[in-house]
């Protein structure tokens, strides 16, 4: 417990941020409840699609974290044949930002942003794949 709140405290300032970021988009019918361990905006007004994680806040712009969402893998050789639980994905987001706090952005976009080669992405699905692995990098001595 004492590990979670200091996360939580640690992420704040990002988190913060996607609250301010939430909140700004309810009036254009953004709605938000707690899933996957964070404050979730479902219909989020802005975007691409999907889902984007700012600490412990998830701006969605669908309805539900329960639909699937393909691997970064799989969609970067063009496929749709592997596909995770779209909350599972971002939880792991949550996990990594409790871990990092400020540090999560810089280090995720230093790791090549939105990308399958992104570290940050490969273990949010491996996480979302196996419920294990939201750590971006391997223990020591592990490949």
């Amino acid at each position: 417990m004492l590990l979670a709140t200091l996360g939580l405290a640690w992420a704040s300032p990002v988190t913060a941020a996607g609250l301010l970021a939430g909140l700004a988009g309810v009036p254009f019918g953004a709605r938000a409840r707690f899933s996957d361990a964070a404050l979730v905006f479902h219909r989020y007004p802005w975007g691409p699609g999907g889902a984007l994680t700012l600490g412990n806040v998830i701006l969605h712009t669908g309805g539900s974290l329960d639909e699937p969402a393909v691997t970064y893998a799989c969609r970067a050789r063009g496929g749709r044949d592997q596909q995770v639980r779209l909350g599972d994905h971002e939880r792991a987001h949550v996990l990594q930002y409790l871990a990092l706090g400020p540090l999560f952005l810089p280090l995720y976009f230093a790791c090549g942003g939105i990308s399958h080669r992104n570290r940050f992405e490969q273990a949010a699905d491996r996480y979302a794949l196996t419920g294990r692995g939201w750590w971006p990098w391997p223990r020591p001595g592990r490949l």
